[in-house]
């Protein structure tokens, strides 16, 4: 009897990251109505600049070719969530900028107020890449590590 399991032919680590960023689009959609953050909380939402359907600024590209970090807290605007990505406005250096990111390029959401965090993996990354973060005009806040972080990995066992 062999101790190897066999390859699932249900993708469920897809099915799992889904569903998880489906979380985000929730707290965003939240935020949305609601008109802003509630009390403490705000948002450091990772994404790949390059993943298909991402819309950011060619000087935001220029400055983080494969991944950046937006701060949700103070200083943004015009928020919409659909059911695929969420648009929103910040600056950058004080210039204005309106971001359009899809759910599937987001690799990691954090709400350093309640200490959670999710961390997701966009298809063909086997981690995030370490990057700068993107400055965006607000306070900066370091997340700190807790029990609360939830990570998926399904890698398939050879």
């Amino acid at each position: 009897m062999s101790d190897d399991l066999p390859d699932s032919l249900i993708p469920y680590d897809e099915i799992v990251q889904e569903a998880l960023r489906a979380v985000v689009g929730r707290v965003l959609g939240e935020v949305q109505a609601s008109g802003g953050l509630p009390g403490s909380h705000h948002f450091y939402i990772t994404f790949k600049t390059q993943a298909p359907g991402v819309d950011i600024p060619k000087r935001l590209i220029e400055r983080f070719p494969d991944e950046m970090t937006i701060v949700l807290q103070n200083k943004y605007w015009d928020l919409k969530v659909s059911d695929h990505h969420f648009e929103v406005s910040l600056t950058f250096n004080q210039v204005a900028a309106h971001l359009i990111i899809p759910f599937a390029a987001i690799t990691a959401f954090v709400d350093p107020a309640v200490n959670f965090a999710l961390q997701f993996q966009v298809a063909g990354d086997a981690l995030p890449e370490p990057h700068d973060e993107a400055e965006n005009d607000g306070p900066q806040v370091v997340a700190e590590d807790g029990s609360n972080v939830v990570t998926v990995d399904f890698g398939k066992k050879k």
